[in-house]
């Protein structure tokens, strides 16, 4: 009973998206004419976008006018760099106790009674496995921090495009007019140039 519930509402919310989908034909006529004055296709605006990504991650979104696109470009970068210090840091003890350990000294993994808590080749795994997720993490930083750069011209390109309403999706009931009694779920997409 609830799931019938939660479908109906779901239903209704989905299907009143195009009560709200009317514009304002004065607001229309006025957006057109601003395009012709200052004209709909800006070369430079692509490269700008992707320089100021290069330069300061997230702010190529800010100079595409998406503001909320900079927090999580903040947050995808910031994931890495964290997981990147951790292992390092990780890495770097294990690496010291395996020194240590290699040339007869007491490291942190042996107490004052000499009784060894970590062997020498789970302190060799562990090198191994520390320095791999620390190259990963790398690798993702990078590959984000491109992405990012990516994402900032392509925006950028995208913006200059002139589109109107006849590219919105408008969800509507069509009825089977040969069978009333059993209702029919379907999906209709009507495009037109």
């Amino acid at each position: 009973m609830i799931s019938k519930k939660i479908i109906f509402l779901f239903s209704i919310l989905f299907f009143s998206l195009n009560l709200f989908s009317q514009k304002d034909s004065i607001k229309v006529k006025k957006k057109e004419k601003l395009f012709v004055q200052e004209g709909i296709y800006k070369p430079l605006a692509p490269s700008k976008a992707a320089f100021y990504s290069a330069i300061f991650p997230g702010m190529g979104q800010i100079y595409n006018g998406k503001y909320w696109k900079a927090p999580i470009v903040w947050g995808a970068l910031a994931a890495p760099t964290y997981f990147y210090l951790t292992n390092n840091s990780e890495y770097k003890r294990y690496r010291t106790a395996y020194k240590l350990r290699k040339t007869g000294f007491q490291d942190e993994f042996t107490d004052d009674l000499g009784v060894v808590s970590v062997s020498l080749e789970t302190l060799e795994r562990a090198q191994e496995q520390l320095r791999e997720n620390r190259d990963l993490s790398i690798m993702w930083g990078v590959i984000l921090y491109v992405l990012q750069i990516v994402e900032a011209s392509v925006n950028a390109h995208l913006l200059q495009f002139n589109t109107d309403d006849n590219l919105s999706l408008r969800p509507t009931f069509v009825q089977d007019p040969l069978i009333f009694d059993a209702p029919k779920v379907g999906f209709t997409l009507k495009y037109t140039f």
